[in-house]
């Protein structure tokens, strides 16, 4: 496996999948503008991907959640299943708690919003060869899933921070994070909020006690 800023000569094997052209062609397009990376399948659907993934055993596939035939999720399993070694980057266009758990529950170790941009994709195929070094090491598998649950969590944190959110999805990202003991004060005073708005006294007065104890 070769690295997007390595001295290995080796390119990275890519597949993309997804049942739109645009999507596919404007991809494929961001990934010409990687030495390192070599496009050798697309499929318009998650099965074809999966067959694919059998003919060609690519370093890095690219998958959209929402394609015909079979999800993107399922056909990451199933890929994932035969051909281990490679990591997935899931592709939505919605980006919520529980596509990133199933995402992350099928193996991927990406994840990408549409539309992206190109620096947004090279960002995350960095962090993904990072991660694919590191699952390579004793007991590196275990770090790796942490270290990507925890950026893909709170990469979603943030924005529902922004966006000012505070449903019911906004309160399962933030109560995952909040597992953390040593999670982000500004991360546990937004959880106080919604608590607060959704009338969770029970809750907010166990979490203003661990507030209390941090400040």
């Amino acid at each position: 496996m070769s690295q997007l800023t390595g001295s290995s000569p080796e390119k990275l094997r890519i597949l993309i999948a997804d049942d739109t052209s645009e999507t596919r062609r404007s991809t494929r397009l961001m990934l010409s503008m990687l030495p390192a990376a070599e496009v050798v399948a697309i499929a318009k659907n998650g099965r074809e991907a999966v067959e694919l993934t059998r003919q060609h055993r690519p370093d890095i596939a690219l998958m959209d959640v929402n394609m015909p035939e079979m999800d993107g999720i399922s056909a990451i399993r199933e890929m994932m299943a035969e051909w281990p070694h490679m990591a997935c980057i899931v592709i939505s266009a919605e980006r919520d708690a529980q596509t990133l758990l199933d995402a992350m529950a099928a193996g991927a170790r990406g994840y990408l919003t549409k539309p992206f941009t190109t620096d947004q994709l090279v960002d995350t195929f960095r962090r993904v060869v990072k991660q694919m070094r590191v699952a390579r090491q004793p007991g590196g598998d275990v770090a790796a899933l942490r270290q990507q649950r925890d950026k893909f969590m709170k990469e979603l944190a943030n924005e529902y921070i922004r966006a000012r959110r505070t449903d019911e999805k906004a309160m399962e990202v933030f109560e995952v994070l909040a597992q953390d003991p040593n999670c982000e004060t500004r991360l546990l005073t937004a959880l106080a909020m919604i608590y607060a708005l959704s009338n969770k006294w029970g809750k907010l007065k166990n979490l203003a006690e661990r507030l209390e104890k941090q400040t």
